[in-house]
């Protein structure tokens, strides 16, 4: 008997324990959108090369996912904070709760929703080229067959160019960059033929700078979309619906088909819903 109530004065504390534990993970998993409100700000990392989405320009933050974001901010009531990051860091720092969102942004996969939730499609994702203008030996995607051809280092767009070159003949070179300013840098140098990037990234250098750079028609791979990126947990679903809530809203009232007009020099159809099920 002494020893049964001995258990049972051990068991009082540890059940307290754990009752506690409990009330700590809850605390960890608070729901973000309340989080968010109550301190005021909503911070969102990105990678501030990636025209036309975020990039520097004057010593200046610009972009469309700014103009985005602080449509979203100014709904939830609260101030906008951007991080600055290498492509290959942002996720990792949301995963570590770094911020609570990413600009990006990300082509929509089935891999990548395995592990986070998407918001609305914000742009087209599909994956073309973009050659220097004075190159007359490329005029379709499959010219590229046989030379040198860079993209981003862990990026969508960069595995579809994998993907498509060896579909190709010969053996064509596919070189990894940091950042998408690396590979048009190398490709103004004459070090590679061709820079593969999304429609909207290559149609903005090529918009800027005409004289270098010049579009390779058409498009190649699957048709996919851009989304901004949160965590796929139930603390994060209150602030992604409510990301959402805003691009719909944006798409409603013909402020997105503004923005669109202004960073890509065109308007695009999107889905009005989170894709379900990623062409890729």
């Amino acid at each position: 008997m002494a020893a049964r109530s001995g258990f049972k004065k051990w068991l009082l504390p540890m059940a307290g324990f754990a009752v506690a534990l409990a009330m700590s993970a809850s605390a960890q998993a608070q729901d973000l959108l309340a989080k968010v409100k109550a301190s005021g700000e909503l911070v969102i990392g990105s990678e501030f090369q990636f025209a036309p989405f975020d990039f520097i320009e004057g010593g200046v933050h610009k972009g469309l996912n700014m103009e985005i974001f602080d449509q979203v901010a100014k709904q939830l009531g609260v101030k906008a904070k951007y991080v600055d990051l290498p492509w290959e860091s942002v996720l990792p720092g949301l995963e570590a709760h770094k911020y609570e969102v990413v600009a990006g942004p990300a082509t929509i996969t089935a891999e990548r929703m395995k592990r986070y939730r998407f918001s609305v499609p914000i742009a087209e994702a599909s994956v073309g080229f973009v050659k220097r203008t004075s190159d007359k030996s490329i005029a379709k995607p499959s010219d590229v067959a046989g030379k040198i051809v860079g993209g981003q280092k862990a990026s969508a767009q960069l595995e579809q160019v994998k993907a498509y070159v060896k579909t190709l003949p010969g053996k064509t070179e596919v070189r990894e960059y940091i950042d998408n300013n690396q590979a048009y840098a190398d490709l103004a140098a004459g070090r590679i033929v061709a820079v593969g990037n999304s429609l909207p990234n290559n149609a903005d250098v090529a918009k800027k700078r005409p004289d270098v750079f010049a579009l390779v028609q058409p498009t190649f791979g699957v048709k996919t979309y851009f989304g901004f990126i949160g965590l796929n947990d139930p603390a994060s679903k209150s602030l992604m619906d409510a990301v959402d809530a805003v691009i719909v809203a944006m798409e409603k009232d013909g402020r997105m088909a503004a923005i669109q007009k202004k960073w890509f020099g065109t308007t695009m159809e999107l889905p009005s819903k989170p894709i379900e099920k990623p062409a890729i």
